[in-house]
């Protein structure tokens, strides 16, 4: 694959995200690039065979187009940058998500591993070509998948090249991998995944040619050196794409089904078709208008008594939250815990990291409000994902701080110590108790004034309907008062005041 002497690259750069399309799949869009390295070990020539380790679930490609150095340099102006190009071609930034919990971002092990890199199988040259004229299409089993353009890129090449050698000389041979459009998702063995760049628009259409990957299963399972593949049904959704994605994958057996409590809105219940729940917007501001005293008493009529977080209030006074439940748990503090636990990008940091829009982080902290379970730092970084709130039964640290983000926080109470005192931040997205109330990943949580209160998704629109029919009889009843009539008979209502109620109601 030499074109005038290049050889093996030393650097594969890869960039986050670079397509709109992809960002707006994602859910965000940066404000400037970001990378990763691949090691020149991962690449791998076309028609090859790639396999997905044993153990694991989530193998995703990404079509990308590459851009190989050809004149080194170190700080090159972006005019400067598409003559330091030698050519492009395509490429597959292949990763497997079960492995991305312990890489903190680096993408060492969900994208390093031998043959996660396909590359080629033509380079075309970039003499002739124009940098944003440049096509990248990917076909699963002969489905076109993937179809962008270069015109469309968020940071263009000549930005990536510039602001890479700011700090380190590209050298000849140098790849950079330019970011996926939409359509990235998961293979699973027996799959055929091909890529192709091309420039259509130029003197004779140069090509690529179909970058060919073949998926196999491995049978080699990964000892006990480091942390082993894990997923949850959120990767499940962001691997495949969306949920539909998902959903349909599932149904077609390509896919393990949800476990439940963390289905994806939205999606279907593969063995009964019936719909899963979703909490749509209309039912967002509905439960924001009622109050959790009279959920609670819905709640109650149905056996639902241990469904209020006890304990807790709002940091700001005023202050509502609804949201779909993502959850952390501690376990108490011990020091050979803490040090295996508590460092680094731990399960408390990824839980802030990974909280989604109109989602509430929901803290077990058994209760011990005497240190603190989130910051001014974190609640920033939840804030800016657009979480609908955090829930915690232990302590917040910073309150002053956190109060002034805005962000709606129910806690036992303001504490200025930190987390590792009392806590270890043990894990994510599980089934915790939260101030005597069982909270699941998925159920809906609406907190006001009087409290925090868990809703299991199945209730919700039953429980909100009889919540909103008591809370228009009780503001009558309040009217009533108000006119001056005595709550002997109004409060309960009698039968004639009963009477009396419902004419106006139908009249209305």
């Amino acid at each position: 694959m030499a074109i005038d002497g290049i050889a093996t690259p030393g650097k594969i750069i890869a960039v986050h995200l670079n397509y709109p399309s992809r960002a707006s799949q994602r859910g965000r869009t940066p404000a400037a690039p970001s990378y990763f390295l691949k090691p020149a070990s991962s690449l791998a020539a076309t028609g090859g065979t790639l396999e997905r380790p044993a153990g694991t679930e989530l193998l995703a490609f990404e079509g990308e187009i590459a851009v190989v150095i050809g004149e080194p340099g170190r700080r090159i102006a972006p005019a400067d940058a598409w003559s330091h190009v030698a050519a492009v071609t395509a490429a597959n930034d292949f990763g497997v998500y079960d492995l991305r919990a312990a890489d903190k971002g680096s993408n060492v092990r969900s994208k390093g591993g031998d043959g996660f890199t396909p590359f080629g199988p033509a380079l075309i040259p970039a003499t002739d070509l124009s940098p944003d004229a440049l096509r990248v299409r990917t076909w699963v089993n002969g489905e076109l998948v993937q179809d962008d353009t270069s015109d469309t890129l968020l940071f263009p090449f000549s930005q990536l090249i510039a602001d890479l050698s700011q700090l380190m000389t590209l050298e000849r041979g140098d790849v950079i991998l330019t970011g996926t459009p939409a359509g990235s998702s998961v293979v699973v063995p027996g799959d055929v995944v091909e890529v192709e760049v091309d420039a259509p628009d130029a003197s004779g259409s140069p090509s690529s040619g179909r970058l060919v990957t073949r998926i196999s299963q491995g049978a080699e399972p990964f000892g006990d050196h480091g942390t082993k593949p894990a997923v949850d049904d959120l990767q499940r959704v962001e691997a495949w794409g969306s949920e539909e994605e998902l959903a349909a994958a599932v149904a077609a057996g390509r896919a393990t089904a949800p476990s439940g409590s963390t289905a994806p809105t939205g999606s279907r219940d593969a063995a009964t078709s019936t719909p899963v729940f979703e909490l749509t917007d209309d039912l967002r501001e509905r439960l924001g208008r009622v109050g959790v005293a009279t959920l609670s008493v819905a709640l109650r009529k149905r056996g639902y008594h241990d469904v209020v977080i006890e304990g807790v209030h709002a940091l700001r006074p005023g202050q509502r939250l609804v949201g779909r439940a993502r959850t952390l748990r501690f376990v108490p503090f011990r020091p050979d815990l803490f040090a295996s636990h508590g460092g680094g990008f731990n399960a408390q940091k990824r839980a802030f990291d990974a909280v989604e829009r109109g989602e509430v982080l929901v803290v077990e902290a058994r209760g011990e409000r005497r240190t603190g379970t989130v910051g001014d730092v974190l609640a920033l970084r939840a804030k800016f994902r657009g979480a609908a709130g955090v829930v915690t039964d232990g302590g917040v640290r910073d309150a002053d701080a956190v109060a002034e983000i805005g962000l709606p926080v129910f806690s036992q109470g303001p504490h200025p110590a930190v987390l590792g005192r009392r806590h270890v931040p043990w894990e994510t997205d599980v089934t915790i108790a939260c101030g005597g109330a069982a909270v699941q990943p998925g159920d809906v949580i609406v907190g006001d004034g009087d409290g925090v209160i868990v809703i299991p998704p199945a209730l919700v629109e039953e429980v909100l309907a009889e919540t909103e029919a008591q809370e228009r009889e009780d503001a009558w009843i309040a009217q009533q008062v108000a006119r001056g009539e005595s709550v002997d008979g109004l409060f309960p209502m009698n039968a004639d005041w009963r009477a009396r109620f419902d004419r106006e109601e139908q009249g209305r």
